[in-house]
């Protein structure tokens, strides 16, 4: 087991990311999600005939090296598929293992083990978490959250019942106990948000909880001041970091808005990080790339690349993590205008519309047509085109007068 980590952490920490990373370049989706799966199953059946441990333990170490390399959200995100169907497979196990007798054969050794499920660790990690200097109400999600029986419990005991450490009796207790605090879990955590809401109505409270912080109210509860970085207002996140997204970037950045870019270009986000601006390195068709994004806090979504049909997938998930976030969006095509907007773009700028714009306007120019001309033209081709701006002034002016020649 001691070569197996040493292995893994050593050779694999080295060959593993750099592996990944000739694959990413490669700019194959298929590929990319082939080769993680390949590097986890092939580490957890190499762990079990080379070094005699269990598949499950290769597959988990296999995990923690590709976790902690810059491949980690994307390797998430596009094995999301596969981990939902584990998940499925997991809890169906679970349910299947469940004895209904066995809770009321032994009621009290249940309740012992979910006193110290669901009190004794959240407690314990309660008070770490509080004791390394972070708000209460972080420390009261980490605990809650650590409310439940995970997957890993379960290879710790399905290993102590072959090594006979644990008896059947010890064993449905765990699964009986795991299936309740399951359950609980998510209801215990919708807690948390109403806890922190009754005591920031409570000074003395909050202050004595956050005396570490000096008894100041959390950013999206305090007032937060005209300008403030930490306002949506102020963040946005840019999809794409080609020619479009740098203008769109560099323009956020001067006005005192902070971007976020989310970027399949493993280069130009390592570029990006080292200018000290703040990048994801993800597709933003999942929901982990926006999240990790900022997405839910952030005041504006824009799409700078024409990703096809995926853009109405990324406002759609863009709109479930924030209701009201303003979206604008970059198509190729005119014809995917109607969609974009219900999929709840609050403007398309299309890139066949702008070159027709460019160019009714360069026209223009040359006869020597007058600025309110051009202006008045430039409005009723963009009503045509998209359907907006200008209709109003070309209903209420009557047509555009011809441009009066240069002499």
């Amino acid at each position: 087991m001691g070569a197996l980590v040493t292995f893994t952490f050593v050779v694999g920490g080295r060959l593993i990311p750099r592996l990944l990373e000739r694959v990413s370049a490669t700019q194959s989706r298929e590929l990319f999600t082939l080769t993680v799966l390949v590097l986890a199953l092939g580490i957890a059946v190499g762990s079990a005939k080379l070094f005699g441990v269990s598949m499950a333990l290769g597959a988990f170490l296999a995990g923690m090296v590709v976790g902690q390399s810059e491949f980690s959200l994307r390797a998430a995100s596009d094995a999301l598929p596969l981990r939902d169907a584990f998940a499925v497979l997991f809890f169906v196990s679970v349910g299947m293992l469940l004895d209904p007798l066995h809770l009321l054969r032994a009621p009290a050794l249940v309740a012992a083990t979910l006193g110290v499920v669901l009190l004794g660790k959240p407690l314990a990690a309660l008070a770490i978490v509080w004791a390394l200097g972070y708000p209460p109400r972080v420390a009261l999600a980490v605990a809650v959250a650590l409310a439940q029986v995970g997957e890993f419990s379960f290879l710790l005991v399905a290993l102590g019942h072959d090594l006979g450490v644990l008896d059947e009796e010890a064993v449905h207790t765990v699964v009986a106990a795991s299936i309740v605090s399951i359950t609980l879990n998510p209801l215990l955590y919708r807690l948390v948000g109403s806890f922190d809401g009754w005591a920031v109505r409570r000074p003395r409270l909050w202050a004595a909880l956050n005396i570490r912080a000096g008894g100041q109210l959390p950013p999206d509860v305090a007032p937060a001041p005209a300008g403030s970085a930490a306002s949506p207002a102020h963040r946005a996140v840019v999809v794409g970091h080609g020619p479009v997204g740098r203008m769109v970037t560099r323009l956020l950045r001067e006005n005192s808005i902070a971007p976020t870019v989310i970027e399949l270009n493993l280069a130009t986000v390592r570029r990006l990080r080292e200018e000290g601006a703040a990048a994801v390195y993800g597709d933003a068709t999942h929901r982990d790339a926006l999240t990790e994004a900022g997405v839910g806090r952030a005041g504006s979504l824009i799409l700078t690349s024409d990703a096809g049909s995926g853009q109405e997938e990324i406002i759609r998930l863009a709109r479930e993590l924030n209701p009201t976030i303003r979206i604008l969006v970059r198509s190729a095509y005119l014809r995917d205008l109607a969609a974009l907007r219900a999929a709840g773009a609050a403007n398309v700028f299309s890139d066949e519309g702008e070159m027709a714009l460019a160019l009714t306007v360069e026209i223009l120019h040359g006869l020597g047509a007058t600025p309110e001309q051009i202006d008045r033209e430039r409005d009723r081709v963009h009503a045509e085109l998209y359907g907006a701006r200008g209709a109003d002034d070309e209903t209420r002016d009557g047509p555009s007068p011809a441009p009066t020649p240069r002499s």
